[in-house]
């Protein structure tokens, strides 16, 4: 059926291929602790931008300059680095955008990509540095039934379940690249989506972030 993004196939190759690939693993490091996220090898074009930026030390200092309780944290603003207070922040990245390479699901900590809304980007490009790590809710099958009625998508059982035990956020689902997960940290994204926050959802104190390597 055109335009039916089915996550039964996309979703078991990604659980069939993450027993393949060798880990990559960066530090990201803030002022309410550190989270350590895992690159996924089904998502080249962004695991290598990011490595590069990462060794380029493009992160370093940067805001979370926008958090949304029970939805998201993002950074990599390169315009937040000096950024006056109550300053708006969002539109500034690296100077390019990435292909999209739209694969996996939003749960509870996924490492998206973010980027322009539609319609001004219908082929669902990537910003060059500006990510978002999901908090999301826990979700429900009639939520999920909602979300696949508007998104005309269908969720195989395993994701189903993983949506009602991990949370998430399956309203983004075929809209963003996921390109890495959460191993450990989940404790600071909370703590960073609670922060509180002004009109435009900056953080009322700055939360800056610095990264590295670690394998």
């Amino acid at each position: 059926m055109r335009g039916l993004f089915v996550w039964i196939a996309v979703f078991g190759s990604i659980l069939l291929g993450s027993c393949q690939e060798v880990e990559t693993i960066v530090r990201i490091q803030t002022n309410l602790g550190d989270i350590r996220v895992k690159l996924y090898d089904s998502t080249p074009l962004h695991r290598d931008n990011f490595l590069k930026l990462v060794r380029e030390g493009f992160y370093d200092s940067l805001l979370f300059h926008r958090v949304i309780r029970d939805f998201m944290i993002q950074g990599g603003d390169f315009d937040s680095k000096n950024a006056p207070t109550g300053a708006l922040l969002g539109s500034g990245g690296p100077g390019y955008e990435l292909p999209a390479e739209i694969k996996a699901p939003h749960l509870r900590g996924a490492l998206a990509a973010a980027r322009l809304p539609s319609p001004a980007n219908p082929t669902r490009k990537s910003n060059g540095s500006q990510f978002f790590i999901v908090q999301g809710e826990l979700q429900t099958d009639e939520s999920l039934n909602q979300w696949e009625d508007r998104l005309k998508i269908k969720y195989d059982p395993e994701l189903r379940a993983l949506y009602k035990v991990k949370g998430g956020t399956p309203q983004l689902d075929g809209q963003y690249t996921v390109f890495g997960e959460v191993v450990e940290g989940l404790e600071v994204l909370d703590k960073i989506a609670a922060v509180p926050r002004d009109a435009n959802d900056r953080p009322l104190e700055d939360i800056r972030m610095k990264m590295e390597i670690e394998k």
